[in-house]
């Protein structure tokens, strides 16, 4: 079946779509994604029931909708994962080249993520690195899948993040987790932020870290984000837990690679993508700033 075929059976399935109009292919890493008319279908993609937890994302982008970061939810099948939501008209999907180009982009992502962070709503999964990395490792165990040379020691060396965000622990809040670019629709007067598949409760300033990894943020457009999302200059610590979670995250994802290679996911050449993460990570957790700003971490 093609993936328009796919998206016209879900569509007959769903009330709410009926006389919406035909369906157009939009973009997605790793599921199919469709305007319909004044609504956006979601269809999960193959290999995603391995780890995603269709109930939470469910509850997370209601909850997200009502913090007013998200679109209106208009229909969602937490068993398939089928989802319906507004389309944000005029809004553009960003990119890192858009995140550079667009006066105030970073500032805005800022806002959005401190409107969530703030928004006192409680997403059932808890979102826990060091955990997730046991788990993704487990599910690679049974795939024909190699992992980057060095891999496990880097896990051993992240031990010293895990010790100092251990000792210092701050309150956890309802967190995106998966900040890609393209999962941020801007208006030029507001950032909405879509996708909430890995969404959970976790330290808000993995968020914003992944962002500008996934954005290659200059010095520039993290300062923006910063301000933007507290109100003032950031402290250490808070740019300290930013700047390690620029390392983790790339740790954590470039598994997710290698899962949706081992998957066969066409969208893109992931052996590259995991290994290109992987080496940023190392490059990072190199560097003698990162040791600095572990130790304010631990300050």
């Amino acid at each position: 079946m093609s993936d328009l075929d796919l998206a016209r059976a879900a569509i007959a399935a769903i009330p709410a779509l009926a006389g919406a109009g035909a369906p157009e292919r939009l973009g997605g890493l790793t599921n199919l994604v469709f305007r319909v008319g004044d609504h956006c279908l979601r269809i999960p993609g193959k290999g995603t029931e391995d780890y995603i937890d269709r109930a939470n994302e469910a509850v997370a982008a209601r909850e997200a909708a009502r913090a007013g970061v998200s679109p209106e939810v208009i229909h969602v099948d937490a068993a398939t994962g089928v989802m319906v939501t507004r389309f944000i008209d005029g809004a553009a999907t960003m990119s890192p080249e858009a995140f550079r180009s667009r006066a105030g982009a970073p500032a805005r992502a800022g806002q959005a993520f401190a409107r969530l962070h703030a928004s006192g709503a409680v997403f059932p999964f808890r979102f826990e690195l060091f955990a997730m990395i046991d788990d993704y490792l487990a599910i690679l165990a049974g795939k024909e899948v190699a992992l980057p040379e060095g891999y496990h020691d880097v896990v051993a060396e992240a031990g010293a993040v895990r010790a100092a965000l251990a000792a210092r622990p701050l309150p956890l809040a309802p967190c995106h987790c998966d900040p890609l670019c393209e999962n941020f629709l801007d208006t030029g007067a507001r950032m909405w932020i879509v996708d909430w598949e890995y969404s959970g409760m976790n330290d808000p300033m993995w968020d914003l870290g992944d962002l500008s990894v996934e954005g290659g943020f200059d010095a520039a457009q993290d300062e923006a984000m910063l301000t933007a999302y507290f109100g003032a200059e950031a402290g250490p610590r808070d740019r300290g837990r930013m700047v390690i979670y620029k390392a983790m995250c790339d740790l954590l994802w470039t598994l997710w690679g290698l899962i949706q290679l081992a998957n066969g996911n066409p969208a893109d050449d992931f052996r590259a993508y995991a290994d290109t993460r992987f080496g940023r990570c190392k490059a990072l957790m190199a560097d003698a700033e990162f040791q600095r700003h572990i130790r304010a971490i631990e300050a």
